[in-house]
């Protein structure tokens, strides 16, 4: 497992009509500050890597669909992969910090969505990306 890397269970109540998905309180384990919150769409079998943020602390919640996340650290000269897959039937919010390498996959034949509660607003020039054959790492979903 990464260090600071936190996967936090949460809450779907069921009521009529439709479900009630919780995301984040200020007192959450993973709570840094609020900067801005955005849902980004992801194609089946795609792959989105590899980026690292210098300053923002993600909070990534999966409301539709199932996506794949794939941290890497290499701080320090560790080079640790940890994978991780959320969905509504795995309904968790994955804290990344500063400086982790990640990369998602969909894994929903219909598409997913993700929202990211970022703790600072988007901001170019702190976001680190590279080359998905950069960063060693089979896609090939198992």
């Amino acid at each position: 497992m990464i260090e600071d890397i936190l996967v936090n269970p949460l809450k779907i109540i069921e009521t009529p009509g439709g479900n009630v998905m919780h995301g984040m309180k200020d007192i959450d384990n993973g709570f840094n500050g609020f900067g801005e919150a955005y849902f980004s769409n992801i194609f089946f079998k795609y792959i989105k890597a590899w980026k690292r943020h210098n300053k923002m602390t993600l909070n990534i919640i999966v409301p539709k669909g199932k996506i794949r996340f794939v941290l890497y650290d290499d701080r320090d000269g560790k080079k640790i992969f940890q994978e991780i897959i959320l969905s509504t039937q795995n309904f968790k919010r994955l804290t990344i910090p500063p400086m982790i390498w990640f990369g998602f996959q969909g894994l929903d034949p219909s598409g997913s969505i993700l929202l990211n509660i970022a703790n600072i607003k988007h901001n170019p020039n702190e976001v680190e990306r590279v080359d998905p054959d950069k960063i060693n790492f089979n896609w090939k979903i198992k």
